[in-house]
């Protein structure tokens, strides 16, 4: 198809129909000059025969004649009509879209010589965009410059076969269309030029756990824990984990510097040289295989090396975590949830050791007490456990060893367990120990054993109401039944308090406390030496693993003691150090806290009713009178007890005055 452009007053026939080569050459050969365009007279109107063909043979193009003639209505300025020819006959575009130059007439005609641009082009239709664009190109080429030869003329083709300039969208069917389906042009930038940003969430760590019972060598793992570890940029844990993970020897990399990243790849700790004997004898389909991860070694404090872990997986690398069974079971696993949320964190466990001590001894460990003591020093869920006599599984580390926590509980007179001791579990070398406590605290053990305490007999334990020939008592000083009643209502126990008996005497008060406070820890002190050692005798006659005895005066080694819940003061306040201790009381309990002073000499209430005045406390004041009955005469005569007065005050949400109050 030939596009054309129309000058002022002219009509420009534009045929459509096909024609031969010889017919065009004969109808464009000029009458003037060689070389020279056609150009039809000013004024002279197209000849009708020229348009009448093209209705006749193509009656569907009349859309594009239309469009043709609306094309033909914008007029050149008076300047430009008279420098410009007035019309061009373009001859059909090259079919590559990328062609820029437009094709010239018959090779046995004269070049023609391009014209220099418009000031303005006309407005092209839609249906015509393609073979305007190329035409255009050499419209708006330099002045002077020859257009490109083609190579042979094809015959004009009907305005229903023109070529279609392919589109990013799905084509239209072509009986359907008129007009080419170009999407709009600010889809186009959008779809080449706009790229969304993509806020894809990193990959969580995957905290992978190790069956303690069997080899956890690399060629020993599942097929699917190998891939774990293959697929992984960073694999932490334990130098145990590693060591066994690589079967390599001690490891000399740079994590005591705090930076994996920093190692060489001829490193003793990395994945090349890492028993590279050992890893080269795995095959599968695909042909051995390395870990190509970092080995980072997990050591206290945790905080830096979790921190680090942290940064690796923000930055898009593959982490795995080492863990020893199940990762929850006061393992690794735990921590970095709560460091990191349950989202960051992938759990995979397996088998723990808690699991394969139970089968070995056909325990159902649902009903199992389990404990960790590896890394951690306080006795006081150890103490606590006993005394529900229940199965105690204990894991232990190279300080707190199985002998160690069997002398801790034969001394506060737990003798009741059989202990069972499982070394090296899973190893070829495993040894099992079935022994009475005693055995137990006289064998030795090495590092990282799985304890299980089995009850074997019936337990000893303290209760409410002990009476005085049940207790090792130093010259009578025991509070009397009645008043450690009434002393321990006004405390108001709670089963996890830690409780405070100061000036314990025979431990009467602190026994039955331990009674109520059972989750939690009661403490006596004494600055008797021959007290503290009966109160320690009391604690092994009931087997009270919960109760602390401390040899001190008051108020010197109360600092040393934890904070407490509730306190009773049995004797020391009618000394010059009276205040001080209640002072250091005051500043020891949180808010709600409770004490409870036993007073006998109406100087000593005096003292502690004006103290807690002073500070605002409220104060209730209750004396305890009562009689025992003993035989006289054959009958029953109630021999009157010593009054006591029992003083309580509890600690109000507003207090300022006591962190204030200066001791003199």
């Amino acid at each position: 198809m030939k596009n054309q452009v129309a000058l002022p007053g002219i009509a420009v026939p534009a045929p459509s129909c096909p024609e031969s080569a010889n017919e065009r050459r004969a109808d464009s050969k000029p009458e003037t000059a060689p070389g020279a365009a056609r150009v039809l007279s000013p004024g002279v109107p197209a000849a009708a025969p020229v348009v009448a063909p093209l209705e006749a043979a193509a009656p569907k193009a009349a859309p594009l004649e239309a469009a043709s003639s609306e094309a033909a209505a914008p007029s050149l300025p008076d300047s430009a009509s008279d420098a410009a020819p007035h019309s061009i006959n373009a001859p059909e575009p090259a079919p590559h879209p990328q062609e820029g130059l437009a094709a010239s007439p018959s090779p046995d005609s004269q070049d023609a010589h391009v014209l220099p641009a418009a000031p303005s082009a006309p407005e092209i239709p839609d249906a015509a965009a393609s073979a305007s664009e190329t035409d255009n190109s050499a419209v708006h080429s330099a002045p002077g410059t020859a257009a490109r030869p083609a190579e042979t003329a094809s015959p004009a083709r009907p305005a229903k076969m023109q070529r279609k300039p392919a589109t990013l969208l799905a084509e239209e069917p072509a009986a359907e269309s008129q007009t080419d389906d170009w999407p709009p042009m600010s889809e186009i930038l959008q779809s080449f030029f706009i790229f969304e940003p993509t806020t894809a969430e990193p990959s969580p760590i995957t905290v992978l756990g190790l069956d303690c019972a069997r080899p956890r060598g690399l060629l020993d793992l599942t097929a699917t824990q190998r891939a774990l570890l293959q697929e992984a940029d960073v694999i932490c844990g334990g130098r145990h984990l590693l060591r066994e993970l690589t079967d390599a020897a001690e490891e000399k990399s740079p994590a005591d510097q705090g930076d994996a990243d920093a190692r060489a790849p001829s490193h003793a700790s990395s994945p090349a040289s890492a028993s590279a004997s050992t890893l080269d004898a795995y095959e599968d389909n695909a042909g051995p295989h390395l870990l190509k991860a970092r080995l980072l070694p997990l050591s206290t404090p945790l905080q830096p090396v979790l921190t680090r872990l942290s940064q690796m997986r923000a930055a898009g690398e593959r982490v795995v975590m080492l863990a020893d069974g199940d990762p929850l079971l006061f393992g690794i696993g735990a921590t970095l949830v709560r460091l990191l949320g349950q989202d960051a964190v992938r759990l995979l466990p397996a088998v723990s050791s808690l699991q394969q001590a139970c089968a070995r001894l056909a325990l159902p460990w649902h009903r199992v007490i389990c404990l960790s003591l590896h890394g951690r020093d306080d006795l006081g869920p150890l103490n606590a456990a006993v005394s529900k006599n229940a199965p105690l599984c204990v894991l232990t580390d190279a300080r707190m060893t199985p002998d160690f926590l069997a002398r801790h509980l034969l001394d506060r007179g737990v003798d009741w367990f059989r202990a069972h001791v499982f070394e090296r579990m899973g190893a070829p070398d495993e040894i099992c120990h079935n022994l009475d406590m005693a055995q137990a605290a006289s064998t030795s053990f090495g590092p990282a054993c799985t304890l299980v305490f089995v009850p074997a007999d019936t337990p000893r334990r303290a209760r409410l109401g002990l009476e005085a020939h049940e207790l090792a008592v130093d010259r009578g000083l025991i509070s009397k039944k009645p008043v450690r009643a009434a002393a321990l209502a006004l405390l108001r126990i709670e089963p996890h308090h830690v409780v405070w008996d100061v000036g314990a005497g025979s431990g009467a008060v602190a026994l039955e406390a331990a009674v109520l406070a059972h989750e939690g820890r009661v403490i006596a002190v004494e600055r008797s030496v021959g007290r503290a050692m009966s109160i320690q005798e009391n604690r092994r006659r009931f087997g009270v693993a919960i109760l602390d005895v401390r040899l001190g005066e008051a108020p010197e080694c109360l600092p040393s003691l934890p904070d407490p819940h509730r306190v009773f003061i049995g004797g020391g306040l009618s000394g010059e150090d009276g205040e001080d201790i209640l002072g250091h009381v005051c500043l020891r309990l949180p808010v709600g806290g409770r004490v409870v002073a036993s007073c006998v000499l109406l100087d000593t209430l005096c003292l502690c009713r004006n103290f807690f005045e002073r500070l605002g406390w409220p104060v209730e004041i209750c004396q305890i009178q009562a009689s025992e009955g003993k035989e006289l005469g054959g009958d029953v005569h109630l021999a009157a007890m010593n009054p006591v007065f029992l003083l309580t005050a509890q600690k109000p949400a507003s207090d300022g005055a006591v962190q204030k109050r200066e001791h003199e």
